[in-house]
């Protein structure tokens, strides 16, 4: 196996990952605090997942062209959901007690947030974050459909070939 491919697709799925928790962490947080917006943000991030992987990777390709960019900002639409959610999820069920206390000790909104919700919520976004990383992985696969290199093109030749230890191997 080319280590290249192997590479590439650690960079594809690390370069996502990295962009989804920086952008899903503070817009799971707005959700969290504007009750609001809530359902706006997580009806479009829920939007983002129902689009299969490959059309949405074609309509972005569409726009940015064929190449990494445009996997990486397919995959970071796709890991939203998980990372949003779970963002939303672990501040809501963290207990209320344990929020009145802070408000009690004299806590902003946004020191209780980081200081004592934060902590408290970070597991439920830990499990959010993991499983939008296993997502990148699957979906990364696509990029050889759109110009963007990894290990879907030991796949996608191992199939066209039929060759079931190159397909094992990918």
């Amino acid at each position: 196996m080319d280590s290249r491919l192997f590479f590439e697709h650690l960079y594809l799925v690390l370069t996502s990952s990295a962009l989804a928790i920086l952008i899903g962490l503070p817009i799971g947080i707005m959700a969290y605090m504007n009750r609001t917006v809530r359902p706006l943000i997580l009806k479009i991030v829920d939007l983002f997942q129902t689009i299969p992987a490959l059309a949405l990777l074609g309509m972005i390709m569409v726009l940015l062209g064929p190449g990494k960019m445009t996997v990486v900002v397919g995959v970071v639409l796709y890991s939203l959901l998980p990372i949003v959610r779970n963002t939303v999820l672990g501040f809501e069920n963290v207990d209320p007690g344990v929020k009145e206390a802070g408000k009690g000790m004299g806590m902003t909104t946004f020191e209780r947030l980081y200081q004592v919700e934060l902590p408290l919520a970070f597991p439920t976004i830990l499990t959010g974050i993991k499983i939008a990383v296993v997502n990148a992985i699957g979906i990364a696969v696509f990029a050889v459909y759109v110009g963007g290199g990894g290990l879907g093109s030991i796949l996608n030749r191992g199939i066209r070939v039929q060759d079931f230890k190159m397909i094992l191997t990918g």
